[in-house]
């Protein structure tokens, strides 16, 4: 599986597209493209690379992570999940937008809600969801079993954590998600967070200020 990276945003976020490199199955994890040139890079990265944008999935509904939604849904018109509960989030993406001074587009409603159950292939990979709520209500991340790899969102950072004093978000619920959700994959999974560089859960366990292990 391969992951490219981009930084979209006044708010610096972390756009990820996965890619099974024989099939060339891709999905797009919480688009934040939010003007014509970041948009252009991340179409241009796709088509360049011949990739079957098959999913559309936001880890959380906070706007850094859905400016992109309506241009991927229009452009590629993939399967498109989000969670259930930050479905208040979504909705309200101009009123959120108008609170920080930025323009965004109104997402189109998801083709399908996350859940635990929910597991994806691209390809011969799978993708699997793991509930990490605290940062938003419904905030999952997205995990591939078979090589140790976590998309993170907004909950766990490199020797940080996700703010709790947004809309829904609660600090007990937080650090419950990551010590008992996150905490409990193995040592050596490979964290790609939603702002910032990459981790390792046992680099978080061992020094992660807000909770070690």
């Amino acid at each position: 599986m391969k992951i490219k990276k981009f930084t979209f945003n006044p708010f610096f976020e972390n756009t990820y597209v996965i890619y099974d490199e024989k099939s060339k199955e891709a999905a797009v994890i919480d688009p934040g493209n939010s003007d014509e040139n970041e948009t252009e890079e991340l179409f241009g990265f796709a088509e360049s690379n011949n990739l079957k944008i098959r999913y559309l999935i936001n880890t959380h509904c906070h706007i850094d992570h859905v400016f992109g939604n309506s241009a991927v849904k229009r452009k590629f018109n993939p399967e498109f999940l989000a969670p259930e509960p930050d479905m208040f989030l979504l909705r309200a993406a101009k009123k959120q937008g108008e609170l920080f001074g930025v323009e965004v587009e109104n997402s189109p409603e998801p083709d399908q809600f996350i859940t635990e159950q929910t597991e994806l292939t691209l390809g011969e990979f799978k993708l699997n969801f793991i509930f990490t709520p605290g940062h938003t209500p419904g905030e999952y991340c997205v995990y591939n079993t078979a090589g140790n790899i976590l998309i993170a969102g907004d909950v766990l950072f490199n020797e940080g954590i996700g703010r709790t004093d947004l809309w829904g978000g609660d600090m007990d619920t937080l650090l419950a998600s990551i010590k008992e959700k996150l905490y409990a994959l193995p040592d050596e999974t490979l964290v790609y967070c939603g702002h910032g560089d990459e981790t390792t859960i046992g680099h978080e366990k061992k020094h992660n200020p807000f909770i070690k292990a």
